[in-house]
C-alpha cells in the first residue's frame, strides 16, 4: 500500500512588534513577512526576527482575494500568501495595480495581477529575451514571439501584506519595461542589483473567481488593457479573405451576365431636325421585328453643341396591343474660360425598357429643341441624330449596387480592429495619451 504524500504544515512565529501570531505558508522560501495586525515587515530567516520596516497602517489596502485563499490554478493547488500594491506617478497622479503571490510547496511561486478589473497570470522567465525592433521601435523576442515595447515606468511598492520570497519593503522602486503581444506580456524589472523578467497571460476575471471559489461578481473591467486580446484579432483578415472570394464570384457572375447577353441590334436609323421646320414634328418609324425575351435599349446619338433637345418617344406594337411611352433629354455645352476648356453634359443618351415581349413594333418620335435658340436655325442651327435599338442588353447596375454590401463587412471590421488597437496604444509611451497619466496603470508587472 502506497502512503499518501505528506502535506507540509505552515510554521508560525510571533511578531516582534505587537506579539501577534504569523503563519509562514512559504516555509523556507519566505524572506519577509508582514504582520497583518501592526503592518510590521519582518525577516523570519533570522533567529531574532529582525524588523525590516514599519509602515503607516492607514495605507492598508484590502485584497480582493483574501490571504490564505486556496484554489486549483493551472491544474495545481495554490495558496495566496502575499499581496502588494505597486504604483507609478504620472503628471502628479498615482496609478496602482495589485499583485497576488501564489505558492505551492512543490511547484513554487506564480503571480496574479489586477488593474481596473483586468487580470493576468504571471510566471518568472528563465532565460534572457533577445532585444530587437518592430516597426522602427524597440521590441523583445522570446520563445519565437516578438513583443512590441509598450512603455517604461518607475514602479514603487506602496503596500504589502503576507509573505514574500524576497526582502520586500514599502517604498522600494523598480524600473519596469512592458513588451506586449496580446494576450501575452513580457516585462522586465530593473533594480540596482539585478534584472528580472516575467511572462504574463491575460485571464478573464470569471476564470479566477471560479478557480478560487470567490463570492460575488468580479469588478468590471474598464478600458483596453496592455495585453487584452482584441475581439477583432484575426477577424479583419478573415473578412478580407471572404471578401476576395466573394469578389471573385461576383466578377465571374458579372462576366457571365455581360457576355451571355445577346446585345443584338434590332433597329437603326438617322434623322435630321430643325426647330423652325414647318409642319408636325412627330413621326413614326418603319415597323421592325423584336425577337426573343429580355430588355430593350433605346439609344439617341446627336451632334448637339451648346444646346439641348427633348425626345417624346413611344414604342408601339403593330397590332396596337401594347405600348411604352417615355421621354429623354439630351444636352451638351462646351466652351473656354480663364480656367481653360470646359464641357457639360453629353450629346447622347439611352434608356432601357426592362421587359419587352417579342413582336413587331414601331417608334413614334417627337423631338424639340431650345426655343430660345430656334432663331439661329436659319443660320444653320439644327440637329442630326440617330436612333439605335438593341435587344437583351446587359444591365449590370444591380451587380454594382451589391458591391458596397460585399466590401462593407471587412471595412467595418478593420475600422473596429484599428480603433481597438488605437485605444490600447493610446495608453503607451507611443500613444496620444502618453504622459497624460493614464498610461501608468498599464505598467502592471
Amino acid at each position: 500500500m502506497v502512503a499518501a504524500p505528506r502535506v507540509p504544515t505552515p510554521a508560525a512565529i510571533r511578531c516582534p512588534g505587537c506579539g501577534g501570531n504569523i503563519e509562514l505558508r512559504g516555509f523556507s522560501h519566505t524572506r519577509s513577512a508582514v504582520c497583518v495586525q501592526c503592518s510590521t515587515i519582518i525577516d523570519p530567516s533570522t533567529p531574532e526576527l529582525t524588523i525590516l520596516q514599519r509602515f503607516d497602517d492607514r495605507m492598508r489596502v484590502q485584497p480582493i482575494i483574501p490571504l490564505g485563499t486556496r484554489g486549483k490554478w493551472q491544474g495545481t493547488l495554490y495558496e495566496v500568501i502575499g499581496f502588494q500594491v505597486r504604483t507609478i506617478n504620472s503628471d502628479g497622479v498615482d496609478y496602482s495595480w495589485h499583485e497576488y503571490l501564489l505558492f505551492n510547496p512543490y511547484r513554487g511561486f506564480r503571480y496574479l495581477t489586477q488593474y481596473d478589473g483586468h487580470w493576468s497570470d504571471v510566471i518568472p522567465v528563465h532565460g534572457l529575451p533577445a532585444f530587437t525592433t518592430m516597426s522602427g521601435r524597440k521590441a523583445a523576442s522570446y520563445n519565437g514571439t516578438v513583443y512590441a515595447h509598450f512603455q517604461n515606468a518607475r514602479a514603487e511598492t506602496t503596500f504589502v501584506m503576507g509573505e514574500f520570497p524576497w526582502a520586500v519593503r514599502v517604498g522600494e522602486t523598480n524600473v519596469v519595461d512592458d513588451y506586449t503581444a496580446p494576450p501575452y506580456l513580457l516585462s522586465s524589472e530593473v533594480t540596482e542589483d539585478e534584472v528580472n523578467w516575467s511572462f504574463s497571460t491575460y485571464v478573464p476575471a470569471d476564470t479566477i473567481w471560479h478557480a478560487f471559489g470567490l463570492k460575488g461578481a468580479p469588478p468590471p473591467a474598464r478600458g483596453i488593457y496592455v495585453n487584452q486580446p482584441s475581439p477583432y484579432a484575426g477577424k479583419a483578415g478573415k473578412a478580407w479573405s471572404t471578401f476576395i472570394k466573394l469578389l471573385l464570384v461576383w466578377g465571374v457572375l458579372l462576366a457571365w451576365f455581360v457576355f451571355s447577353a445577346s446585345n443584338r441590334e434590332v433597329f437603326r436609323h438617322a434623322y435630321h431636325f430643325a426647330q423652325t421646320s414647318p409642319g408636325e414634328h412627330s413621326f413614326v418609324t418603319d415597323v421592325f421585328q423584336i425577337d426573343g425575351r429580355g430588355n430593350l435599349e433605346v439609344e439617341l446619338r446627336t451632334d448637339l453643341n451648346n444646346n439641348w433637345a427633348y425626345f417624346n418617344l413611344a414604342l408601339l406594337r403593330e397590332d396596337g396591343s401594347q405600348g411604352f411611352d417615355f421621354g429623354r433629354e439630351v444636352s451638351y455645352y462646351s466652351g473656354r474660360d480663364s480656367d481653360g476648356a470646359w464641357s457639360e453634359g453629353k450629346a447622347r443618351d439611352s434608356v432601357t425598357l426592362p421587359r419587352v415581349a417579342a413582336g413587331r413594333y414601331y417608334l413614334r418620335i417627337e423631338p424639340e429643341m431650345d426655343p430660345q435658340a430656334s432663331a439661329q436655325a436659319a443660320s444653320g442651327m439644327s440637329m442630326n441624330y440617330e436612333v439605335v435599338l438593341r435587344r437583351d442588353v446587359p444591365s449590370s447596375w444591380l451587380f454594382w449596387l451589391a458591391l458596397p454590401f460585399l466590401i462593407l463587412p471587412p471595412v467595418v471590421t478593420s475600422i473596429r480592429a484599428a480603433a481597438f488597437e488605437t485605444q490600447r496604444w493610446a495608453e503607451s509611451d507611443y500613444g496620444t495619451n502618453s504622459g497624460s497619466g493614464s498610461s501608468g496603470g498599464d505598467d502592471d508587472e
